[in-house]
């Protein structure tokens, strides 16, 4: 395996999941422009993990993402089905037919401006039909932005954001994007809403049949597959078709991991009670069916609580967002997933997908938490022991998986990763003969504070840390969502001067706790509550009355202490 990347092959199930997924392609866009640079260190992730090598019929290498996303109709936008990377206007335009013709030709959605001026910059549609990207260092990554003709960032304003593909700036292969034409994106008739629903897309043999398909275009190609990671809306009907599709990849590629990131969106409320009461639901069903079909499920949101009764969402000290915008949510959740990922990510790492899942999976249970500080507060002039030393003994991220707040809780096993913290400030730099103020400052290394905080901070929980320089970037689109931060992430006082920020550091933590456990007892409480027969649209989607209490006892068998 020596020499050849450990591929994984991503699903993007459901629209919000789309949002996360095209801040977190943009982000991987973003750090492949990057590594091109020459005054960049190389790189510590392996993009051939995520992205594949291919060429065009007219022999342009491309590199694009390895995955498939399923959608409703009427979700993309101006995006077309089959992307705009491999498109041929010579090969539309050779048509058999002699006779006289009739053109119906549909209105086209108006392209996002911010994707206008982006396609601008990136390359032309010349006169002969071929698309001509501009020069890319390596064959690898999007141009840079900033050219003679767009001097400045190109940034989307939110209210020219719609879906997510309004802000995608990754070209997409052919075979990447499925929609469900069976169901509408928007309006109230024709709805994906209820988990069965989902479950039924992917018994059918047109859709199974052009999923499996896909699956073996990407698979195939693959040398060292190590797995499959899933981002799945957990809401509405696609935590079924998730379910559904895990349960596919657990049949044909066994031995294979499978780590599923259950989505929710922003808040919601009390006053809109069907669509409550199939987000309590839904997210039920859709996590233990998935648990049963995955090798780690890991819910994210930013919302304070799965349950009937709303909470406030989760707070960040320097990063100011807007809860209502799925583009603000996903964007700070994309930026938690790219972090907690590293591991299976690296370009030299024992750890592989199948690894993470087996240390996270306590005693069997499959489901686990996130959280990330977004930024790792590291001020000018501080060292990495005198920012962990802040934190005194509270939890130093903040959940993300609406469990509320870890004190009190247990964890049994956590992956952690700090990223972006230059390496002049991964130890403290004392004068001679000064005690240090505590035993982090006396760690010759920057790996050794970490795992020693880890160690005093949990002394009896098993962990894994991963220390790295790349940090986070936030190149447009990223909404702008920092407050006090200079361009590289550092926290200042007061207001910032001068350049936006370009890069953040990111502390993230996968983490085997108890607080899933009583956020889903709690979970099951509400549902008890509940009679299914009042949810005709519910039960008539496929979910038996049986069902319900098979739930609950799944959910007590996966995840009890």
């Amino acid at each position: 395996m020596a020499g050849g990347a450990r591929e994984v092959l991503t699903l993007q199930l459901g629209h919000f999941a789309g949002f996360v997924g095209a801040h977190w392609w943009n982000q991987q866009d973003a750090a492949l422009g990057r590594a091109t640079d020459a005054k960049e260190s190389p790189g510590e992730l392996c993009p051939d993990v995520l992205y594949r090598t291919g060429r065009t019929l007219h022999g342009q290498d491309t590199y694009t993402p390895r995955l498939i996303l399923m959608d409703l109709k009427g979700s993309l936008s101006s995006l077309k089905e089959e992307g705009g990377l491999y498109r041929d206007k010579q090969l539309d335009a050779a048509i058999a037919w002699q006779g006289k013709l009739t053109t119906h030709k549909e209105e086209l959605c108006p392209k996002n401006p911010y994707l206008q001026d982006f396609l601008s910059a990136e390359g032309v549609l010349s006169s002969d039909g071929v698309w001509r990207v501009k020069s890319i260092p390596n064959g690898k990554g999007s141009p840079p932005l900033t050219t003679a003709t767009t001097p400045k960032p190109l940034i989307p304003t939110e209210a020219s954001i719609r879906v997510w593909s309004d802000f995608l700036r990754v070209h997409l292969h052919p075979r990447s994007i499925c929609m469900i034409q069976k169901y509408n994106h928007d309006g109230e008739a024709g709805r994906l809403e209820a988990f069965g629903q989902g479950e039924s897309v992917l018994k059918e043999p047109k859709y199974q049949e052009e999923l499996e398909d896909r699956l073996h275009f990407y698979v195939e190609e693959c040398d060292y597959l190590q797995g499959f990671q899933i981002l799945c809306d957990l809401h509405d009907g696609f935590s079924g078709v998730g379910a559904k599709a895990a349960e596919l990849l657990q049949d044909e590629y066994s031995g294979r991991g499978i780590i599923t990131w259950g989505l929710l969106p922003g808040p919601y409320h009390r006053g809109e009670a069907q669509r409550n009461i199939y987000r309590l639901l839904n997210t039920a069903f859709g996590l233990v069916h998935l648990a049963a079909h995955s090798s780690l499920v890991c819910p994210l949101s930013l919302g304070g609580s799965l349950g009937l009764r709303p909470e406030p969402p989760v707070n960040f000290p320097y990063l100011h967002y807007d809860a209502t915008l799925p583009f603000h949510c996903s964007a700070i959740l994309a930026t938690a997933l790219d972090t907690v990922t590293v591991p299976y990510r690296l370009c030299s790492s024992p750890v592989s997908m199948v690894h993470l899942a087996d240390m996270l999976s306590f005693c069997g249970k499959k489901v686990v938490t996130a959280g990330a500080t977004i930024p790792f507060p590291l001020a000018p002039g501080q060292s990495l022991p005198d920012s962990l030393m802040q934190f005194g003994g509270a939890t130093p991220w903040t959940p993300l998986s609406a469990c509320g707040e870890p004190s009190g809780t247990r964890c049994f096993a956590q992956s952690v990763v700090l990223r972006g913290i230059d390496r002049a400030c991964h130890t403290s730099q004392l004068t001679p003969g000064t005690p240090p103020p505590s035993s982090l400052h006396a760690c010759t290394t920057g790996e050794e504070v970490l795992a020693q905080y880890l160690q005093q901070q949990q002394p009896r929980v098993m962990s894994s840390s991963h220390l790295l320089l790349t940090p986070y970037r936030v190149a447009p689109p990223y909404p702008h969502l920092f407050s006090s931060c200079s361009p590289q992430g550092m926290v200042l006082d007061g207001s910032p001067k001068g350049a936006a920020v370009e890069s953040i550091p990111v502390f993230g933590a996968l983490c085997s706790s108890s607080s899933l456990h009583q956020t889903l007892e709690a979970l099951a409480r509400d549902l008890t509550k509940l009679d299914l027969r009042r949810w005709a649209s519910f039960m008539d989607a496929g979910v038996e009355h049986d069902d319900e209490p098979s739930v609950f006892v799944q959910r007590s068998s996966m995840l009890q202490d």
